[in-house]
């Protein structure tokens, strides 16, 4: 591989370097050199992760040489020449920490995700320094493999057991770590990620959470979520060292909120009642010498950590805390305090600096003996002493005066008064008791405003270097004053693309001349949401390949898919591209993105169109190179809700220290910049290498402003031009995709890259719901043979008025549902009533079909004797080409299964067909309206599941029918 010197380090690189490479290496190797903190911005595509590792690892290499030079030195003193190499050394390496010479430092390689750390690894394995010893940290969610451990679904609760196992040496994993961590497979060249860890440990049957615990010990370069440095609780969990360390936050650009939510916490009342009826619970527990409500195979004589009188005073000092908290005097728009109020107010429960440790070390054997005296699901587990024990963490993670009074500069104490929620419609097996009768409950929210805050305890941990970088750090100045380290070292670096690789429009109004602002007073103007559906079907068809839209926020896109649908723009779009929406659940992700790129690389389609969320999985780290996204649409600018208590103080915090210092940003500063920030984001998931090609097409008029340009990333700026006209502006973008195709190297398609979905941090207060569930594509008659190229679009009049979009959201439940199993229902007709799976959010599910104008619709009225009809599958069908899948067993999921496969018009019609034919039993208008409403090939499996639910003189006529259309039922 070539060898490159650069700052008088050589660095090896997998190929020549490009200069914003060289200069970025360079950067990196200053800040090294120097032990001086670095924010560092290259785009996209520039090969920054590649360039960061070799040129951080480079730098180590000459510094161990240094370190190990020092050594020889002494023990043969200034002979030999060595004298001049150490000198050459210590120029290379740069100058060590004071009275830290003679550690060696490690890298610890930081960022988001545990897929964007996999996608680093990835590139480490591909370099020439595969061969440095490496380890990443992971969770135990991720990594355990006990059987009994890893199947607990509640994370605090799988850690109790992990550590009490340890603790008793039951978990054999862990025993067998002592014997197998010397392994072969463990100790040999590969470099291990996540996935290899799991993989060698189930091989060997030794812990790969432990394992990877012992890899760190000895390790060159530690790759974890950035949450593990920034977060003091997790810091202290994983035993992670930053003495003399360098850090490096990649994808840095949500580092300021990370440090913000990690220092700050929420704690309700029924989350202090819950404490005080857990302990109650023990204490119970206690005086009955049977335990009875604890397991029976466990050891009720072992000694505990914690005695009755432990839990009386425990329990007095949650009592008076809960009083202290409900006396507070609250506002109706809720009530502030300086940060220093929290100290009070556990004042005033007796808890203070010289007995918090004792407390927490108290609730931490409580909860570790809740969790593990008894492996029914419906035992308490701990959960309130847990939100106590996170407090008091939080609060006591510094008891000096200066840090008290950081606290009083950087905190606010809010409490409010939230009414409870009630929990939706009953799903008919779950019935909930609350902690608590009362109807309104006490929010008291302990929130950090300075990123600050939580920076300045890495620089106090005596950090080497810490290196910020991302594709989206500008502006680099507020982002400087915010974190509040001292920076010595700064980049800005130009994208690798020409000019005639980007097309960057504002576009401020529509093909039908309306002014596109996605503003508070416009968003659910009509005439707006129209035009910009007829905005973005236009550019549907010039824009080859992958399209992506970005809306500010659920709400929003959720009206505008209402509104478009009902206008039949949302099908006009579907027929060109066919829609994906961007999922909530976790589960469901890997497989709809890579649905998505299957539609890309489908010849017989025109691409696909993403419909995602500002802030949302999809503006986060996924890899839209190439075809995947041709174009990405911003329709608005994705604000912070403007009247959320925590934005209106965080507005305030930067007007206090802008008073005092004009360097920092003003509150409305700040507030712009989130939304652009989020933009940037989002523009980031196209144009992602040297050849890449795209068009960023900006749908709001406010985009036209100098202060919002001068926000959007560096790179971009000289790029963006202004419409003025909509047709010409259309022109003009196909007239670029046409000259990017004849002139740029076709794209080598690349298998698409795994996501990982559970995220480290999420932004839950300023992420709109930026998530739904799939869109489900359903072509029944569509036959294109080949994919058309720009020119052959149709014509912006043509209406396609055989495809329709429906979509409907399930019922938000309650966040308790997940404790419970559902009971089986016996009774199809019950089962209807039966809501979709649980989850925390509610969901949209959009599912597109493709219908004969003509098909008749179910009807329900008619009573005469009907010819039952023959079931609709294409002509020239092929008995291969049928779902050959079985129907579920289970009666709920067969209805839920139903259910997500129909629209919410076509599933109320079949609810109403069941009820019918239940009361009147009319054979012929049920199986007719079955072969209505699942005429598809592909439910034809669910057709057939329904003989269960006729009636017996009605089965044996069903079965004939179905074999009569040549299909075993």
């Amino acid at each position: 591989m070539p060898e490159v010197m650069i700052s008088g380090i050589p660095v090896s690189f997998p190929f020549e370097p490009y200069n914003v490479q060289k200069d970025y290496m360079a950067k990196v190797i200053e800040s090294l050199q120097n032990n001086t903190n670095a924010l560092l911005e290259s785009p996209t595509g520039t090969g920054k992760t590649l360039s960061l590792l070799c040129s951080s690892i480079a730098w180590l290499l000459v510094k161990k040489a240094q370190l190990q030079m020092n050594a020889q030195l002494g023990n043969f003193g200034e002979h030999s020449g060595m004298a001049t190499m150490k000198e050459n050394l210590k120029t290379s390496a740069g100058k060590g920490k004071d009275n830290t010479s003679w550690g060696m430092p490690k890298i610890i390689y930081s960022s988001r995700t545990h897929s964007q750390l996999s996608q680093a690894m990835q590139e480490l394995k591909r370099s020439s320094y595969k061969h440095v010893k490496v380890a990443v940290l992971g969770s135990r969610d991720q990594m355990c493999i006990h059987p009994e451990v890893s199947k607990e679904s509640n994370n605090m609760n799988k850690v109790h057991m992990c550590q009490l196992k340890v603790k008793s040496r039951t978990c054999h994993f862990y025993n067998n770590i002592e014997s197998k961590k010397e392994d072969r497979s463990v100790r040999g060249d590969d470099i291990l990620d996540i996935e290899d860890l799991v993989t060698v440990g189930k091989k060997l049957k030794c812990c790969p959470y432990y394992l990877s615990k012992e890899l760190k010990q000895d390790a060159d370069i530690i790759f974890m979520p950035y949450n593990y440095i920034l977060d003091p609780k997790s810091r202290k969990a994983n035993g992670v060292e930053l003495m003399n360390n360098v850090v490096i936050l990649d994808e840095a650009h949500n580092v300021e909120k990370m440090c913000e939510e990690s220092a700050s916490l929420q704690l309700r009342t029924t989350d202090v009642a819950l404490c005080i009826d857990e302990i109650t619970h023990v204490m119970r527990s206690f005086s009955d010498n049977t335990e009875e409500n604890l397991d029976i195979t466990m050891d009720t004589n072992q000694p505990k950590d914690f005695s009755c009188d432990d839990l009386c005073v425990l329990k007095e000092m949650m009592l008076e805390l809960e009083k202290a908290i409900d006396t507070i005097e609250v506002a109706s728009e809720g009530s502030t305090f300086p940060g220093g109020f929290i100290f009070e107010l556990l004042a005033k429960a007796e808890i203070r600096d010289h007995n918090q440790l004792s407390v927490i070390t108290l609730i931490d054997n409580l909860i570790q003996y809740l969790s593990t005296a008894s492996a029914s699901p419906f035992q308490r587990k701990g959960v309130g002493l847990q939100k106590i024990v996170d407090l008091l963490n939080v609060v006591f993670s510094g008891t000096t005066h200066s840090y008290k009074e950081r606290v009083k500069m950087c905190y606010k104490v809010h409490i409010h008064i939230e009414d409870k929620k009630n929990s939706k419609k009953s799903d008919g097996w779950v019935s909930l008791k609350t902690a608590t009768s009362k109807t309104a409950e006490r929010v008291l929210s302990y929130w950090c405003f300075s990123p600050g805050f939580g920076m300045k305890q890495l620089v106090d941990q005596n950090v080497r270097t810490i290196i910020l970088t991302s594709g989206t750090l500008s502006p680099l100045k507020p982002l400087k004053s915010e974190l509040g380290i001292p920076i010595g070292v700064q980049l800005e670096n130009p994208h690798i693309v020409k000019s005639t690789q980007i097309c960057v429009k504002i576009i401020g109004q529509g093909p039908d001349g309306v002014p596109l602002n996605s503003n508070y007073q416009n968003r659910d103007n009509p005439k707006y949401i129209t035009s910009l559906g007829r905005t973005i079907l236009s550019f549907s068809r010039v824009v080859p390949d992958g399209l992506l839209v970005f809306f500010p926020s659920y709400p929003i896109m959720t009206k505008c898919q209402e509104m478009w649908q009902a206008e039949g723009i949302w099908s006009n779009i579907g027929n060109i591209k066919p829609i994906f929406v961007e999922p909530q659940r976790k589960d469901t992700f890997n497989s709809i993105i890579n649905d998505f790129y299957s539609k890309i690389r489908d010849p017989s389609t025109r691409g696909a169109c993403f419909m995602a969320v500002c802030r949302g999985k999809v503006s986060e780290g996924l890899d839209f190179a190439d075809t995947n996204g041709r174009a990405v649409i911003i329709t608005g600018l994705p604000f912070p809700p403007l009247k959320d208590p925590r934005i209106i103080l965080k507005k305030k915090y930067l007007e206090e220290l802008r008073e005092k210092d004009k360097d920092f940003l003003s509150g409305d500063e700040w507030y712009s910049l989130e939304a652009t920030r989020a933009v940037n984001q989002a523009i980031g998931r196209v144009i992602r290498h040297q050849n890449d090609y795209g068009a960023i097409l900006l749908c709001d008029s406010r985009f036209n402003s100098p202060k919002l340009k001068n926000q959007l990333s560096a790179w971009l700026r000289d790029y963006i031009s202004v419409s003025n006209k909509f047709g010409e502006t259309v022109s003009e973008i196909c007239r670029f995709f046409k000259n990017a195709e004849s002139t740029l190297p076709s794209p080598k398609l690349k298998p698409a890259l795994p996501h990982e979905s559970n995220t480290t941090y999420r932004d839950d207060k300023y992420n709109s719901g930026a998530s739904f569930s799939q869109v489900n594509i359903r072509t029944i008659s569509k036959q294109i043979t080949s994919k058309q190229s720009v020119s052959q679009y149709p014509n912006s009049n043509e209406v396609y008025a055989d495809f329709s979009m429906d979509f409907y959201k399930n019922a938000q439940s309650s966040t308790y549902l997940n404790e419970f199993k559902p009971k089986e229902v016996k009774d199809l007709f019950s089962a209807l009533d039966c809501s979709t799976e649980p989850s925390q959010e509610s969901h949209s599910i959009v599912t597109t079909q493709k219908r004969s104008a003509e098909e008749p619709q179910v009807s329900l009225t008619k009573k005469k004797k009907l010819k039952i009809k023959s079931f609709g599958f294409e002509e020239n069908l092929h008995c291969s080409d049928v779902v050959t899948k079985a129907a579920p067993d289970s009666l709920v999921d067969f209805v839920k299964e139903i259910k997500s496969l129909l629209s919410p018009e076509q599933y109320k019609n079949f609810q109403l067909s069941i009820s019918a034919y239940k009361k009147d039993g009319d054979y012929a208008i049920f199986v007719n309206n079955l072969v209505t409403l699942l005429e598809n090939r592909k439910l034809f499996y669910l057709f057939k599941g329904m003989k269960r639910f006729l009636k017996e003189n009605h089965k044996k006529q069903f079965q004939e029918y179905c074999e009569k259309s040549q299909y075993q039922s």
